[in-house]
């Protein structure tokens, strides 16, 4: 899943590059984090491999502790902000899931019903079928049907230089759909399992075709204002970020060197990631987020319980299994942490808690080519 043709919601980075960065402890940082030092040092890490900067905060039953280092805008030399509002890519999926399974609480949909039920005729051609794909293969990724940014065309337009061209044009969920569909399957559904963008803006649409709202609507409505995320969006096709916000730079390779001139690709139309990975938000919202699902204050047991039957993941580092748009993390010392990682162009980020919901860290490195984000995972949970 941390691969060159699925960059929008890929979970993990790539080769450091060796961009350098002063290194800035938020005054935050240094006064609570006593007990997050390892974590402190890990964000250090990642700006010496090439991140430009990196914002992060922890929530657990002691304190709040906020760090950062590295800068926020290369040209000024601003450094990052604790309270940074950033692109959250595939964190969105967590959210688009956690909606259908509240949908399926209130008996408006079977996950087992197909996805040809929902969207006829949607999903087909070069051998897709919606109508032997489950809605729960789309929120589990064992559904087969090809990502869209895997697509040659795609991959061009918006992961080189050819962004700058492309980076304001607006697509629509069937049109990505389409994109995916000029590929095969890459297996038969519930076969194995593949990360694939295009379960999700599939998914998206299934929530607005079940309760007549566009799927950005039904997450403000059941999620964002319920839990009071006020640095939380989901943008349909303005490309601004919300203040404050740091800058965001790509290397626009599908294959970045250190060398590499550096772009700022702040501004994008983010209808090109949809329901798949559009959403902003903060470290602050994410913990909150996360920690409120764990902690069963978003699903019924039944449900929450659904949402963490996973399947296993290979050769994605501390990932070792998906559920129903969730994340298991195993770290080396054995704790147990759900949660998602989301990347965008620009922009990479992770946010997770411990299985009660009561320990949780979110950050975002604000380039997309450097740095080693489950090694700030690994020293926040295991820290001796």
């Amino acid at each position: 899943m941390a691969v060159r043709t699925a960059r929008i919601g890929a979970v993990g980075l790539v080769a450091a590059a060796a961009l350098t960065a002063a290194s800035f402890t938020s005054p935050a940082a240094a006064g609570v984090g006593l007990g997050h030092a390892r974590t402190q040092q890990a964000m250090d890490a990642a700006v010496k491999d090439g991140v430009p900067g990196v914002t992060g905060q922890v929530n657990d039953a002691y304190s709040v502790w906020m760090g950062t280092s590295g800068v926020g805008n290369l040209t000024t030399g601003a450094p990052r902000s604790a309270v940074d509002r950033y692109r959250i890519g595939s964190m969105t999926k967590t959210f688009v899931a956690t909606v259908m399974l509240q949908l399926e609480a209130e008996g408006k949909i079977d996950l087992d019903s197909t996805v040809d039920t929902w969207l006829p005729g949607v999903v087909q051609g070069n051998g897709n079928d919606g109508r032997r794909i489950s809605v729960r293969q789309l929120l589990n990724h064992t559904s087969g049907v090809p990502s869209y940014t895997a697509d040659p065309e795609f991959l061009k337009r918006g992961f080189t230089v050819e962004f700058l061209e492309h980076r304001y044009d607006t697509y629509t969920p069937e049109q990505l759909v389409d994109i995916a569909m000029r590929q095969k399957p890459l297996f038969d559904p519930g076969t194995a399992w593949s990360y694939s963008n295009t379960n999700y803006i599939l998914a998206g649409m299934i929530i607005q075709k079940v309760t007549g709202r566009p799927y950005e609507d039904e997450i403000k409505r059941r999620i964002i204002n319920p839990l009071g995320l006020y640095a939380t969006s989901v943008p349909r096709t303005a490309s601004s970020m919300p203040a404050p916000s740091s800058r965001a730079y790509s290397k626009l390779s599908l294959a970045p060197q250190p060398t590499d001139r550096t772009y700022d690709v702040t501004e994008l139309n983010p209808s090109a990631a949809a329901s798949a990975g559009a959403m902003i938000s903060s470290s602050g919202d994410l913990n909150r987020f996360y920690s409120a699902l764990l902690g069963g204050k978003l699903l019924p047991a039944k449900q929450l319980t659904e949402m963490k039957t996973t399947v296993p993941v290979s050769g994605a580092g501390l990932i070792t299994a998906y559920g129903l748009g969730l994340m298991k993390f195993s770290p080396s010392c054995g704790a147990e942490v759900w949660g998602h990682g989301g990347n965008i162009q620009g922009s990479a980020s992770q946010a997770v808690t411990s299985a009660d919901g009561k320990h949780s860290l979110s950050f975002n490195f604000n380039g997309d080519w450097a740095g080693n984000s489950q090694a700030v995972i690994e020293a926040e949970y295991c820290p001796k």
